[in-house]
């Protein structure tokens, strides 16, 4: 324990350096008293140049969109104002960078997604709480004298699903974080959307179907949902892997906009792109038929988020042995399949969870992102489209609030992401 001089001392020399003053602390009370309890310390602090506030403790102010029952966004979430210490052992300190709205996180904010982050007092909160969001970038700002992998300036995601992404500082542990080994050539954007989509889309393809690599260019993969995140990933990494892709999307409010969609995969590389009232239509056998060279270049794979009559449209194109994977259910019916296409067809049928494939498979998620993030480099892999919410430290909850429950529309010319524009 220090002496009463010796904080006369510590704080004496703190007000001398940064040339400001500050409440001044009972010295004649131990120096334990004022580390008891840690809500206070925000009152401790003072500006330094353009960082926002820093306490003479070394705590960090931060704020994180938390909520503490289940609802709509705009509903409840609330923004909450804490302090974070200086890292100690294998704790690493965090900024965000940037971090995307994912349907699954309004899932989880609304109560109906299968995992649930912890709710819980650790940020100060009267009532327990969970941070919202399962992925992003973030920037180190310090590390534990333990730490050994990372450094101040690293960029990292989370290895894990359920850490709370939406927040302008975070503390973790070491052992959560992975390392962008070569951040040279990539922006926050790029690197704070590759653990979900590109991942999920990657190992889809890599996974469940056994292709042959000595007929590259003449097999196939079918999926709806094409323009989606999981969607352009498959588009762009089938291309570079030598497989032909039939894409499907929603129709547009007009022939234009949903011509101009179409073109939009086509540059990204899928080779055929059609509509939902397409798939469904009585003609889409025969244009299966004719696009496949009368089935002589087999459909292999189907991949669908869609479910209901898309998904049973899907699984009557495949050839025989072929396998179709669900991973999400945007149209909330289930997938119906004719009894033949299991008997005679011998298709199998599959569902894909990425937030569980991670947390079973964390090396292999590494070398996943580590993968698609070379292609990034090298111009193969191109960004999806984004909406910006920017979030800086003055911005208002409502602001927030309302930019995630926008997420929650109809046709968006992007992914929302979260854009934190710090000050310190």
């Amino acid at each position: 324990m220090l002496s009463n001089s010796s904080v006369r001392s510590v704080f004496g020399a703190s007000r001398s350096r940064v040339g400001g003053s500050f409440p001044r602390v009972n010295v004649s009370a131990p120096f334990t008293a004022h580390m008891q309890h840690p809500s206070p310390v925000s009152s401790y602090c003072f500006p330094v140049g353009n960082r926002k506030w820093i306490s003479v403790y070394g705590y960090t102010q931060a704020k994180a969109l938390v909520y503490s029952r289940y609802g709509e966004p705009k509903d409840v979430l609330h923004l909450h104002k804490h302090s974070i210490s200086a890292p100690h052992g294998t704790q690493v300190n965090l900024r965000l960078l940037a971090a995307p709205l994912n349907p699954a996180d309004m899932n989880q904010i609304q109560g109906v997604y299968p995992s649930k982050p912890p709710f819980q007092t650790s940020l100060g909160t009267e009532a327990p709480c969970a941070v919202a969001g399962n992925e992003g970038a973030f920037e180190v700002t310090a590390t534990g004298s333990n730490v050994t992998s990372l450094s101040k300036g690293d960029w990292v995601v989370m290895k894990q699903t359920g850490l709370g992404t939406w927040r302008t500082h975070a503390q973790l542990d070491e052992s959560q974080l992975i390392k962008i080994e070569n951040k040279e050539g990539l922006t926050p954007l790029q690197v704070s959307t590759i653990s979900v989509n590109p991942v999920t889309a990657y190992r889809m393809v890599k996974d469940f179907c056994d292709w042959d690599w000595m007929r590259a260019g003449e097999e196939w993969l079918i999926q709806n949902g094409a323009n989606s995140g999981v969607g352009r990933a498959v588009i762009q990494l089938a291309r570079e892997w030598g497989i032909k892709t039939l894409n499907v999307v929603r129709d547009r409010k007009t022939p234009e906009e949903t011509e101009g969609l179409k073109k939009e995969l086509r540059d990204l590389g899928a080779t055929a792109v059609f509509t939902e009232s397409q798939l469904l239509s009585g003609e889409f056998r025969n244009i299966v038929h004719d696009i496949t060279r009368q089935g002589k270049e087999p459909i292999r794979l189907a991949l669908n988020c869609v479910g209901g009559r898309s998904a049973t449209a899907l699984a009557k194109t495949l050839a025989p042995g072929s396998h179709l994977v669900t991973y999400g259910a945007m149209s909330k019916q289930p997938v119906a399949l004719p009894s033949g296409l299991l008997i005679f067809k011998d298709l199998t049928f599959n569902g894909f969870w990425v937030s569980n494939w991670g947390d079973k498979n964390p090396q292999l998620k590494e070398n996943t992102i580590n993968d698609v993030l070379q292609l990034t480099r090298t111009g193969k892999f191109k960004d999806i489209p984004v909406e910006e919410l920017r979030w800086r430290w003055d911005t208002e909850c409502a602001e927030l609030s309302a930019g995630v429950q926008e997420t929650l529309s109809g046709f968006r010319s992007g992914k929302g992401l979260l854009r934190y524009e710090a000050e310190d």
